[in-house]
């Protein structure tokens, strides 16, 4: 059985713990809906891979991460805790490969300061 695979965009900077965990529910979510999700961005920001508020380094983890959209069936945003400006750009980028993409909420997440 072929999985769609899925590229995950949620938030990650700001309460990056809360970020975190709402971006392992999605790709809990995205698991039980029978896709294949990759969250670069849970992905890159690992101790010892890339620093996330190290411009530089985080440009080239969006860009890397970019590159996954081109093999993958559709990008679902996750939106419950509203669009970080990474998430702005892979939505742009997204648009501009007239990539499929897919607005998604998950029950009982919101903000936190």
């Amino acid at each position: 059985m072929s999985r769609p695979i899925v590229i995950v965009e949620s938030p990650y900077a700001g309460n990056i713990e809360h970020n975190v965990a709402y971006a392992r529910a999605a790709l809990s979510d995205c698991l039980r809906r029978g896709e294949a999700p990759y969250a670069s961005h849970l992905l890159y920001t690992q101790p010892g891979v890339l620093r996330d508020e190290v411009p530089e380094e985080r440009n080239h983890g969006i860009e890397a991460g970019f590159e996954f959209r081109r093999v993958s069936q559709a990008t679902v945003v996750y939106t419950d805790l509203g669009y970080s400006e990474g998430m702005k750009l892979g939505i742009r980028h997204a648009e501009a490969l007239g990539h499929p993409i897919e607005y998604r909420s998950l029950p009982g997440w919101a903000p936190q300061a």
